[in-house]
């Protein structure tokens, strides 16, 4: 038996909780100084042993080339499973299943499968690239006939802005699993009770894989809002409150980022959920912390 920290009420229990899992997002550096950033992030974090990390994908040849070299560099040197982000922007069909091919020839067997922000930004209109993948169930479909990968999916718990209703963003969740996905990812999302609304109503609608909550520890709360809100999800007045007068204290705000994720996970817990995939930023030591504090420590390789 193992003591936990009881996080609503800061008492310590003796109760016997069973561990979570952890994945950890990264995403590939436009500079050296930033690759060596990544890099002491992989460096904290791998000892944790996640289930997965992965590596985001931006349009171009450039970071195209930078999110291979890392994931292949992470599986090689930390013995992690290692994902790969893939999307839809900016390349053909026949591009694209170049990219999944090298991967699987480099060992890489797992693909975080994405439509993709619009070229031109979020905000701006999405059109297809000519004589590529259209949507991410379209890469989905297309990257199983490549090679038998495991692939994630992204999942949107307040619905995706683009979506013309919540209802049609879960039938199009829907679509990606019946399409070979295996997991989905979510969006992040602040208040639990939005989390637990949308898996009633996808497994309402017959999706049975695991939906993992993306958890976003907040450092920079004015550049985090803005973001939620691009993306659709709500920023509570809860948490607007609890960064408040904080602009030029970043010391407690990361403080304060550590007690929101962690409460946000501990809530999740007590319902059953298991699986966590952390935004990192490419930065260790918040999310690190968050997972000491949740029992998620080193383990010997």
């Amino acid at each position: 038996m193992t003591a936990a920290i009881n996080l609503d009420s800061g008492s310590i229990s003796g109760t016997v909780t069973k561990p979570i899992r952890v994945s950890f997002e990264f995403f590939p550096p436009r500079t050296d100084e930033m690759l060596a950033q990544l890099w002491a992030a992989v460096e904290r974090l791998a000892p944790l042993k996640p289930n997965f990390v992965s590596v985001t994908y931006g349009a171009g040849g450039s970071t195209r080339e930078r999110t291979h070299e890392i994931v292949v560099r992470i599986q090689r040197e930390k013995l992690l499973p290692a994902a790969a982000h893939l999307t839809c922007v900016a390349a053909t069909r026949a591009e694209v299943d170049a990219v999944a091919q090298r991967y699987w020839d480099s060992g890489i067997r797992h693909i975080v499968a994405l439509r993709g922000d619009p070229p031109n930004g979020v905000g701006t209109a999405y059109q297809p690239h000519p004589g590529g993948y259209p949507f991410a169930v379209d890469l989905v479909h297309g990257l199983k006939k490549v090679a038998d990968f495991e692939i994630s999916v992204a999942a949107n718990p307040e619905g995706h802005p683009e979506a013309a209703t919540k209802a049609a963003d879960i039938d199009n969740l829907k679509r990606k699993i019946d399409a070979g996905a295996t997991r989905a990812i979510t969006n992040m999302f602040f208040d639990v009770d939005v989390y637990r609304r949308f898996i009633d109503k996808a497994r309402a609608a017959g999706i049975k894989v695991p939906i993992v909550p993306g958890i976003f520890p907040v450092t920079n709360f004015a550049q985090s809002a803005k973001f939620a809100v691009k993306s659709g999800a709500t920023v509570p007045q809860w948490l607007y409150d609890q960064f408040a007068g904080l602009e030029n204290d970043p010391e407690t705000r990361r403080l304060v980022a550590a007690t929101v994720a962690a409460q946000q996970v501990s809530q999740l817990r007590k319902e059953g959920v298991e699986d966590f995939h952390f935004y990192t930023l490419n930065r260790a030591d918040l999310t690190y912390a968050i997972c000491h504090i949740l029992g998620v420590k080193p383990q010997s390789v």
